[in-house]
């Protein structure tokens, strides 16, 4: 197949594909403990087919650099020819390079230098808020990329309004996490929250009940109530919810089960929490 033309790329490390492998820098594979907000950085690198495209869909002005297997050519057709339009650097590049931009096996032949989304203040979320039901999610100390790429996707797939990050959260998406989502990490929006106590007060000004979600001691998710407009809590890996937090909510919520393992992970306890909420609607 006819290569398509490729857009010059002024700082890219490659020269002509016959020279000697370039010399890369480091790239530690990205955490979303590793910084503190205001140290997160501008651009993301992303990998994975579903992850590219959607950011491309959604936001393709955002796109600075990508790098792609000869094999995924036909099927990213559209963005590349958006790379030449709008002179976006890309580079056709073999997978041990992938493999060292993405510092991850997992790229599925495609990397991208993106910008990242701003976060939105709580209270400019509110007040564009469409009238009628919601869900959202408070992630209480969520670490692992993988639940939180696998929480993203589901909140995409049932409709989550917004993820809420408290104010010293240190919570960002990373390629890892972005790609578990599958594209789910464009869908919904990411909040930043004020003071714990100041944002309660505005979600329930809002018409929003909070349900901290347990393992124990918790109303069943099945037989319980569930408001139009609620707030699921969602507590760390390992830790749970903080204590002073749980106390502050209207509920208290557990997944009823056979008692074989203790809990569900956070990740697919999210999916079953939303499943339900999604179906009272």
């Amino acid at each position: 197949m006819k290569k398509p033309p490729q857009a010059p790329m002024q700082d890219s490390p490659w020269g002509k594909r016959n020279r000697a492998a370039p010399a890369y820098p480091q790239h530690a594979p990205e955490s979303v403990e590793s910084a503190a907000p205001p140290l997160v950085k501008r651009e993301l690198r992303l990998y994975g087919l579903n992850a590219v495209r959607a950011v491309f869909a959604r936001r393709p002005e955002a796109i600075r650099k990508l790098y792609l297997a000869e094999a995924r050519i036909p099927q990213v057709q559209p963005l590349l020819q958006w790379c030449v339009a709008n002179r976006v650097g890309y580079r056709v590049v073999d997978d041990a390079d992938l493999q060292k931009l993405a510092a991850s096996s997992h790229h599925e032949g495609v990397v991208a230098d993106v910008l990242r989304e701003e976060l939105q203040p709580l209270t400019t979320w509110l007040r564009d808020l469409a009238p009628g039901p919601h869900a959202a999610l408070w992630l209480d100390g969520i670490g692992n990329p993988h639940n939180f790429g696998a929480i993203l996707r589901s909140a995409a797939h049932f409709g989550v309004s917004a993820i809420l990050l408290p104010k010293h959260s240190t919570l960002a998406l990373s390629g890892a996490a972005a790609r578990v989502a599958e594209g789910g990490a464009e869908v919904t929006p990411f909040v930043r929250l004020g003071r714990d106590d100041n944002a309660i007060a505005q979600l329930r000004g809002a018409g929003f009940k909070l349900a901290a979600t347990v393992v124990k001691q918790g109303s069943a998710l099945f037989k319980c109530d569930l408001p139009q407009r609620l707030v699921y809590v969602l507590g760390a890996e390992g830790e749970g919810i903080d204590p002073a937090l749980a106390a502050t909510c209207d509920l208290r919520l557990s997944i009823p089960g056979s008692g074989a393992v203790e809990s569900l992970n956070v990740a697919a306890a999210t999916a079953v929490f939303l499943s339900e909420w999604r179906r009272r609607q």
